[in-house]
């Protein structure tokens, strides 16, 4: 039976490998066997739940149409012939504890990722689709650097269906949410503009990387400091005045 929490590396059960798991390893190896290896987490930041509370919208929003079959308005906006999958388990995958569910065999790594959304075009291939908001001036983008990690969570959650069987685009969808600021007054509601932004993934790193993180795990050795990563600075700063 899969375990989560702190890695045993004697333990025979498959380990769960969360997607947000994959892009610590990503970020910084040293973080990441510090939380999963040694049980020492990063301090954590208070939750979104503004964010949290618009992907529950536009779920319900999209859940309309998945009953009826039919195209969402935004598709139609953007000439994206398809409709919102309907699965038996797309509740499943959408539940953060479970999501889209892979044995590695390889590695004995049970890798999973809860997904926003999942929209079914005429040829039968699956796009992933996930959510993101925001309050900016400026139109929203997948520009920044700092975004590549929304792109990496897109294309794990490509490999996951892929790897559970299913035809998958490597084009995937961003309905981004923009807050617009600029009202006269607030009135107890909070309006958006929305986009959606097309993106070609690429899962060809993804195997490998399950792979370094099964070695990273059952190494005595704690990874290096790395030079790009917050934490990491903040731990070497404190040690040269302690």
């Amino acid at each position: 039976m899969p375990f989560r929490g702190v890695y045993k590396t004697e333990s025979e059960d498959s380990y769960k490998m969360s997607r947000s798991g994959i892009e610590l390893y990503v970020k910084c190896p040293r973080c990441f066997y510090l939380d999963k290896k040694l049980g020492i987490k990063r301090p954590s930041s208070p939750p979104y739940t503004l964010n949290s509370a618009v992907d529950h919208l536009l779920k319900l929003e999209f859940d309309t149409h998945r009953v009826r079959g039919e195209t969402h308005p935004l598709m139609k906006e953007y000439g994206i012939d398809a409709i919102p999958y309907s699965h038996k388990d797309i509740d499943i995958w959408r539940a953060n504890f479970t999501g889209v569910q892979y044995l590695h065999s390889k590695t004995n790594l049970y890798v999973t990722g809860a997904i926003d959304d999942v929209w079914l075009n005429p040829s039968g291939e699956l796009h992933v689709v996930d959510y993101k908001s925001t309050a900016k001036d400026s139109e929203v983008d997948l520009d920044s650097d700092w975004q590549m990690g929304y792109k990496r969570q897109m294309e794990v959650y490509q490999w996951l269906l892929r790897r559970n069987e299913f035809k998958v685009s490597n084009t995937g969808y961003f309905v981004y949410c923009n807050g617009i600021k600029d009202k006269e007054a607030f009135d107890a509601k909070l309006e958006f503009n929305i986009k959606v932004i097309p993106y070609v993934g690429n899962d060809n790193w993804i195997e490998d990387t399950v792979e370094n993180i099964k070695s990273c795990l059952d190494s005595d050795k704690i990874p290096e400091y790395s030079s790009e990563c917050e934490w990491c600075e903040f731990q070497t700063k404190i040690k040269k005045i302690s």
